[in-house]
């Protein structure tokens, strides 16, 4: 198999304990273990929900009850040097954590520079986005895409897996049959600012992409990297055109924000509230949280060494 040809790889150049996580929060509570037994470097080989919950359990949020809190904000975490450090090798259908940092697709040949990056000594520190308490990685979403994860997720859990052209059905399904695009009911509160809305879907980025479509980059908020604040893209109007003309800038975009009338961006904001005025689908790096009325989101800078 191929996790035995990795972890063989990885075993010759350090010490390595291998555990296979059984259920949900499980890589939680075993990253969190990791840190409390002082242990230097956490890897992971899975998708980004793995990645997520080994995070947040490296970083000290390993409640596995209740992740969100409305009066409660995170408390802060300590200092990146006084935690493990990640190596998150590419093993789940999107692997956009992995891909954000440089990292091949292919698992073995990420381990591979992986290998090398540990040989030179090679790592940076990376800051994050915190929802109430709860650290992502990459994005988190209010609306249609947390509409579409949730989707996606309760057909895996049935055994099926997920595909490009899974989301792709569903993103059609949900746009044109369930979600409602009628009546906006999100709005966009920045730290510094006035409110902005009503909206119908807000997407906040810690880097870019957002996503892929296969091998191919989909860019919301082409100008979030990890080293800057947290980035937005919302729309105004979901309209068949108006939504065709965002993401053919989201699949051709580089650099710069999107724009249009329909669009709303934020570049580099410390902190944001999304507040909806009824019930919505929430979703962080790609993993469906339920519905929500009110998240705060916060940028942690600095928060998390990384080995890639």
């Amino acid at each position: 198999m191929r996790r035995d040809v990795i972890a063989s790889a990885l075993a010759s150049a350090v010490k390595l304990k291998v555990v296979e996580t059984r259920y949900r929060g499980h890589a939680t509570a075993l990253a969190a273990s990791a840190r409390d037994e002082g242990y230097g470097l956490v890897l992971t080989l899975g998708g980004d929900g793995t990645v997520n919950e080994v995070v947040n359990g490296i970083l000290g949020s390993d409640r596995t009850d209740e992740y969100f809190s409305a009066d409660r904000p995170a408390p802060a975490p300590p200092s990146a040097a006084e935690l493990p450090a990640l190596a998150a090798l590419p093993g789940g259908s999107g692997n956009v954590f992995a891909g954000a940092l440089g990292l091949p697709r292919d698992p073995v040949d990420a381990t591979g520079q992986i290998l090398q990056a540990l040989a030179e000594q090679r790592e940076q520190t990376i800051g994050l986005g915190c929802a109430e308490d709860r650290y992502f990685t990459f994005n988190c979403g209010m609306g249609l895409d947390a509409e579409v994860v949730r989707a996606v997720q309760g057909i895996r859990a049935h055994g099926r897996q997920a595909t490009p052209s899974l989301y792709v059905r569903l993103a059609l399904r949900q746009f044109y049959w369930q979600t409602d695009r009628s009546q906006p009911a999100i709005w966009i509160e920045p730290q510094d600012g006035e409110p902005a809305g009503p909206v119908f879907l807000g997407i906040v980025s810690n880097t870019s992409p957002w996503t892929y479509l296969g091998g191919r980059e989909i860019n919301a908020n082409p100008q979030a990297r990890f080293d800057t604040g947290l980035d937005l893209f919302a729309l105004r109007n979901m309209s068949s055109i108006s939504t065709l003309r965002a993401l053919s800038q989201m699949l051709t975009t580089k650099g710069g924000q999107l724009h249009g009338r329909s669009i709303l961006s934020l570049h580099d904001q410390p902190a944001l509230t999304l507040r909806a005025e009824r019930p919505t689908a929430f979703q962080i790096d790609g993993e469906y949280m339920g519905e929500r009325e009110i998240v705060r989101l916060t940028c942690v800078r600095n928060a998390l060494r990384v080995v890639a």
